[in-house]
C-alpha cells in the first residue's frame, strides 16, 4: 500500500511540474534526498564556513542564488517539502543555505528578502537564519533567481549576529 501511495504521489508531482520526467533527469528517492539536506544549527557550525556573495552566470550553484530543493521539517526530519533556499556560502566542499518562507512567525530569526521570481505569487519572503542547511548540488531541483547583494548582506549580517550571540 505504501509503495502504491509513493507511486501515485510521484506521478502527481511529475504531472504538476515538481519533478522532471524520464530516467535521465529523474530525482533520487525521497530518502536519498533527505539525507542530502541535513539540517544544522548556526551556533554549532564548523569554523571552516565561508559566507560570501558570488553568483555567476556560468550555470553552477553559487552563493547569492536562490534554488529550490527538498527541505526537512524541523519537528519531523523524515518529512518536508520543496521550498526556496538562499545559498549563503560553503563549508568545505558543501554549499550552505538558509530556507526561505513566505510566513513570518514570532520567535523565529528571519530576515525579509522581499519578493522575487522564486515565488510565483509574488509574496514577500523571509530567510530563516536560525536554520543553516548543507546543500548537496544533486538535491537541487531548479534555480530560482539571484538575490540582490544588499539583501544578501542583510541575511549574512543576521546569520553572523545570531552565531555570535550563541
Amino acid at each position: 500500500m505504501r509503495s502504491l501511495f509513493r507511486t501515485l504521489w510521484r506521478m502527481l508531482r511529475i504531472l504538476f511540474g515538481f519533478e522532471p520526467r524520464g530516467d535521465a533527469g529523474a530525482l533520487p528517492p525521497a530518502e536519498a534526498t533527505r539525507a542530502r539536506a541535513r539540517q544544522g544549527k548556526p551556533k554549532r557550525a564548523a569554523p571552516t564556513e565561508v559566507f560570501r556573495y558570488a553568483p555567476s552566470p556560468g550555470g553552477g550553484l553559487d552563493p547569492g542564488e536562490i534554488v529550490w530543493m527538498w527541505v526537512p521539517y524541523e519537528d519531523d526530519p523524515r518529512q518536508g517539502k520543496d521550498r526556496p533556499v538562499l545559498l549563503v556560502g560553503h563549508r568545505g566542499r558543501r554549499l550552505l543555505g538558509v530556507p526561505l518562507t513566505s510566513k513570518r512567525r514570532e520567535g523565529r530569526a528571519a530576515v525579509s528578502v522581499g519578493a522575487g521570481p522564486w515565488d510565483a505569487e509574488g509574496r514577500v519572503s523571509y530567510a530563516r537564519v536560525d536554520r543553516l542547511l548543507e546543500v548537496d548540488p544533486g538535491a537541487v531541483r531548479r534555480e530560482g533567481a539571484v538575490l540582490a547583494e544588499a539583501r544578501f548582506s542583510k541575511v549574512i549580517a543576521a546569520l553572523e549576529a545570531l552565531r555570535a550571540a550563541a
